[in-house]
């Protein structure tokens, strides 16, 4: 298929060239230079203007971070929306909530153009191989058109529902459990080093049991290693999703504690100015709670 890709970040650029080696012509840009050309190795064409990338693309895909950035990319002056054709589908698969998704399906249908609802979950390495859960939503034939690129991408991608927004809805379930298993095996770890014992040691004997989870095992990991650069799922993602699963819990006059206290503990961390690191950076904050000053020799984690 012929694809244009908006969005080249952490997830987007390995998602991109997936797509691209799957055979895919994929149009790449990004609002950082430099990003889309040094993705030329894996088959993405670099382009220099969102209408660039679109034009002529019979699937867009929109892979960014915030629902303000989606608002950018689609409606801006110079944004995607005036380059689309009827029949053309958009494919948002960042996750930026229901509401933003239902809000540009909205405005797209008037032009004739579908709304395909594809978050993802994965993080960047299965993202590479193509190995992610992408949860989608929207109209049958959009959806069944945009299944080779998905497929392409995806070790499964269940259609969760009908209409744009139910697929963001899965997702925010998703980022439930992600973001309060980050927070659990953070505090666990820490919990470990205030009775004497060693976080590196109660990581190796408890994920071997009925404690184990898979944030357990691979947030973990770099938590006892202290591997906090490159970020591979920065902690401002889980300021951003913990916040709209809140939100989405209070419309919906659901219970949220546990995801109200992991959110505090992601918004510490970027207050803290951590947001740019992976998330795994959480078991600091819990340290610095303690009183356990940050090590001189470690950039990542400043003293606060």
């Amino acid at each position: 298929m012929q694809v244009g890709w908006l969005g080249l970040g952490a997830m987007g650029a390995p998602m991109a060239a997936r797509a691209a080696r799957a055979g895919h012509v994929v149009r790449g840009y990004d609002l950082v230079p430099g990003r889309a050309a040094f993705l030329a190795a894996d088959g993405v064409r670099p382009v220099d203007t969102v209408a660039a990338a679109v034009g002529g693309a019979d699937l867009i895909v929109i892979m960014v971070a915030t629902p303000e950035q989606v608002e950018q990319a689609l409606f801006a002056p110079g944004g995607a929306a005036g380059a689309l054709a009827a029949g053309r589908i958009v494919v948002v698969m960042a996750t930026v909530g229901p509401e933003a998704v239902i809000s540009v399906a909205d405005r797209l249908a008037a032009g004739g153009v579908a709304v395909v609802d594809a978050p993802v979950s994965g993080g960047t390495a299965r993202a590479a191989s193509g190995d992610l859960l992408i949860m989608v939503s929207g109209p049958d034939e959009p959806v069944a058109r945009a299944q080779p690129v998905l497929s392409a991408l995806a070790r499964s991608a269940p259609v969760v529902g009908s209409s744009p927004g139910d697929g963001q809805r899965m997702k925010l379930v998703n980022q439930l459990l992600c973001g309060v298993h980050i927070a659990a095996a953070a505090e666990a770890l820490a919990f470990a080093e205030a009775l004497g014992l060693t976080a590196a040691e109660c990581w190796r004997v408890l994920r071997e049991g009925a404690a184990a989870s898979f944030m357990l095992d691979d947030r973990g990991a770099r938590m006892v290693e202290g591997q906090f650069e490159p970020a591979r799922s920065a902690l401002d993602i889980f300021v951003k999703d913990m916040g709209l699963v809140g939100a989405a819990a209070e419309q919906a006059g659901a219970a949220a504690p546990l995801a109200a206290a992991a959110r505090r503990l992601y918004v510490r961390g970027h207050d803290l100015g951590l947001g740019r690191l992976d998330d795994s950076v959480l078991i600091e904050v819990l340290r610095r709670e303690r009183g356990v000053p940050a090590r001189e020799d470690d950039p990542a984690c400043p003293a606060y």
